[in-house]
Formats: C-alpha cells, sequence, structure tokens
C-alpha cells in the first residue's frame, strides 16, 4: 500500500458517509469521481470491499472497512493537525533535550515551565549527562543540550542561556572559614572532594587550586554538586563547585567564597545541529533565559 491519496479518499467517505460529502471535505480540491477512484483502487489493491451502500447518497464501512479505518483514521487525524500546527507555528510533540543535572535542578524548571505554557502540549525529555555528548546530538537522539561547551564545533549551533561561576566550598565549622581571606593551605587538614568522572569541573578544580596556591590530599569524589556539597557540610572535606547564582550556592554548614580568576566564570549553551533546528528548538529559544537574538545569533 503505497497511495497516501487512497486511504485520504477511503478515510474521507468514511467520515462523512457519502462520496459527494467527501469530496467538499477534503484538505485540497478534489471531484466526487475522483473520491470513488482512489476507494476504488485501495479495494482492488486489498481485494476486499470497504463500503456498502445503505441510502441513495449515503455509504458505511464493512467489517474489512472498519477495521482499517480504526488503524487510518488516528494517523490521519493527527497528520492533519500536526500540518496546521507547522503551518502556525504552534507545533508541539517531543523536545529531547541532553544536560548536566546541575542545569536540571536550577536552570530548566523555570525555562521549561515557560515553554510548555506556550505549547501546552509539548513533551519533554531530559537526558543527563555528565559531560556533553555531541554525537548524541548529531545523531538525532537528543533535539538540544543546554551545558557549558567551549569551543563550539563548525557544525553546531549555540546561544548562551546562562552563565556559571566557581565557588571554594568549606565547612562553615572550619577555624579558617572564619577569616574574612581563605587560602587553600588553610584547609590542608581536610581531604579535597573532585568530581568524579566530569572532564569541565574536574579542569576548574585543578585551576581553582593552582591560582589559589596551595596542594590538595584527594579525598572522596562525587559525581554532583548537590553530592559534594552535602560531604562539605558534613565537615568531610572542601571542594571547588560551579554555581549558578553569582552569590554562590545556599547549604547550611558550608561557605562559599567566589573564586576571582581566569577560567572561573563559565558560559553555559544551548547547541543545536546547525541547519537543522527541530521546530520546538526554536520555541525553546524563545523563551530561554540570557540573550534573545534571532536563532544562530
Amino acid at each position: 500500500m503505497n497511495s497516501l491519496d487512497r486511504l485520504t479518499g477511503f478515510y474521507w467517505v468514511a467520515q462523512t458517509g457519502g462520496y459527494a460529502r467527501a469530496a467538499r471535505a477534503f484538505p485540497y480540491p478534489i471531484t466526487e469521481p475522483g473520491v470513488h477512484q482512489q476507494v476504488r483502487r485501495l479495494e482492488e489493491e486489498l481485494g476486499v470491499r470497504l463500503f456498502r451502500r445503505v441510502a441513495k447518497d449515503r455509504m458505511a464501512l464493512t467489517p474489512h472497512g472498519r477495521a482499517l479505518y480504526e488503524v487510518v483514521a488516528p494517523f490521519l487525524t493527527r497528520l492533519r493537525s500536526t500540518v496546521d500546527a507547522l503551518r502556525a507555528g504552534s507545533f508541539a510533540g517531543t523536545l529531547r533535550i541532553g544536560t548536566a543535572a546541575l542545569l536540571v535542578q536550577e536552570l530548566l524548571p523555570a525555562w521549561l515551565l515557560r515553554l510548555q505554557r506556550r505549547l501546552p502540549g509539548i513533551s519533554l525529555v531530559l537526558r543527563e549527562t555528565r559531560m556533553p555528548d555531541l554525537e548524541a546530538l548529531r545523531l538525532g537522539e537528543v533535539d538540544l543540550l543546554v551545558d557549558y561547551l567551549q569551543p563550539i564545533p563548525d557544525d553546531l549551533e549555540a546561544r548562551e542561556v546562562a552563565r556559571m561561576w566557581g565557588f571554594l566550598v568549606v565547612p562553615a565549622r572550619h577555624r579558617a572559614a572564619r577569616r574574612g581571606r581563605v587560602e587553600v593551605r588553610a584547609f590542608h587538614d581536610l581531604p579535597f572532594l573532585s568530581f568524579g568522572g566530569d572532564p569541565t569541573n574536574q579542569l576548574l578544580q585543578r585551576r581553582a587550586v593552582e591560582a589559589l596556591g596551595g596542594t590538595v590530599r584527594e579525598g572522596h569524589a562525587a559525581d554532583s554538586t548537590a553530592s559534594l556539597l552535602g560531604l562539605v557540610a558534613a565537615g568531610l572535606g572542601f571542594s571547588v563547585i560551579p554555581a549558578l547564582d553569582v552569590r554562590g550556592p545556599r547549604r547550611p554548614g558550608v561557605r562559599a567564597i567566589r573564586l576571582r580568576m581566569p577560567g572561573a566564570e563559565l558560559p553555559v549553551h544551548a547547541v543545536w545541529v546547525k541547519g537543522h533546528a527541530h521546530p520546538l528548538v526554536k520555541a525553546a529559544l524563545e523563551v530561554a533565559p540570557g540573550r534573545k537574538p534571532g536563532l544562530g545569533g
């Protein structure tokens, strides 16, 4: 079965109950004999009758026709509404986003709420990653990446949507945490808590330790900023973490000191494949935080 036109003719006759009415309801100009021809060719292809005449201008589905209609009707109904939505710029569907856990918690909720209010029918799938998965984006497994990514590859486009700042986080009850100026060597008695398997944040941590002029004793590792903050609050060590709030993370038992050094300010980008932006990516960018230039700006 390779003709959508034949299925369309069958669908409209079933919907309206007659060939003349089907011709008037068609989404494009067609004559009543044209509708007849579409249905007849479909019946010849399938080898079954799809309609029976119940009045001069009234057709009813046969059992074979009913079985086919139950499959075809949902598809063609959704197809028409989807085409109308695409033309009107109100397309809904599923938007798949790859992003880091910190951004899922602190950046995306308000952003996606604005998107959902604009497109109530949208579905969202979030894939949490330790580092930007460029291949998943290129292969179409996700539609949008939201993460720290520098430099931007030539086959991708990006827009800055937020910034993260690096912070030294130390146990608030540690004696050195009460000083006006805090140095890494003041915490030599504590192990340094690192990010496990996250190259971006590991690089931030290495740069910070070097800039602060100290050496550290490696201690525990964790996958998320929330986990590291919990360990710091418990007094199990100190660390360097990124935060979306320029004032730093708010966690009882933790003192956060903003790092003033090159590389401690990290841009967060929304990234998509150049020249192939999903309609929902465009809609998401229209309500994204940060700058609002045109797509690709």
